[in-house]
């Protein structure tokens, strides 16, 4: 996957936009490790809103127990991700509009564009990312966004989070993500980068169910 024509982003890897693939658990881009993990989060409009609101003002990353600091929010047009025809080969490149919006706390909301660094502690393991939104969604029913490394250390690729209202009014959370190991220890032992999937999408799917008791190994 190429990065299209889209050039104002500085994140590290070029298959921006492929947490939208619908075969990403099959073909991964080249050299990354894909996974994704879903809940179940209720049903009905108001818990569909509520959950988009808590995903699109940081609230998972927070309720994961990361910090959210130096958010720098983009301005007029940015890069959207990539539209993908059914077979899961992609289409073009999107462009929005980015509108900053506010919380009813005054945190603003994630635009499309908005750079960001994620720090902290999840049990034993270490996050310090520096990360761009790459793309930003808000349809009647399905609300996500994702986010790409910008110069990594211990890993590059994009983490992907997605709020959905079906058809039988069931409201699911959906984590998808691939990365490519950086640090060492990644590279010689590649069933620890499974092992960070697993602890940042337990940590992040807990922060919008805290009963859930999905693998956290």
């Amino acid at each position: 996957m190429r990065r299209s024509n889209f050039q104002d982003q500085p994140v590290d890897y070029a298959a921006v936009g492929a947490t939208q693939a619908h075969d990403l658990m099959q073909y991964p881009p080249e050299g990354f490790v894909p996974y994704e993990a879903s809940i179940r989060l209720g049903s009905g409009a108001e818990r569909f809103e509520a959950a988009s609101t808590s995903l699109l003002t940081w609230a998972v990353q927070r309720g994961a127990g990361l910090r959210v600091d130096d958010v720098q929010a983009s301005s007029g047009e940015s890069y959207g991700g990539i539209r993908y025809a059914e077979d899961g080969s992609p289409l073009e490149a999107i462009h929005v509009s980015t509108e900053q919006r506010f919380a009813a706390d005054g945190t603003p909301y994630v635009t499309s564009g908005t750079t960001a660094r994620l720090h902290g502690r999840i049990g034993s393991l270490t996050v310090d990312e520096q990360i761009r939104v790459v793309y930003l969604v808000e349809e009647t029913n399905v609300v996500a966004f994702a986010y790409g490394t910008v110069g990594g250390k211990r890993v590059s690729g994009e983490d992907a989070f997605r709020i959905e209202r079906r058809e039988d009014d069931s409201v699911w959370f959906q984590v998808r993500s691939f990365k490519r190991p950086l640090a060492l220890r990644y590279r010689i032992l590649r069933p620890l980068m499974v092992r960070r999937h697993k602890r940042l999408a337990t940590a992040y799917l807990r922060a919008l169910s805290p009963l859930w008791t999905g693998p956290a190994s």
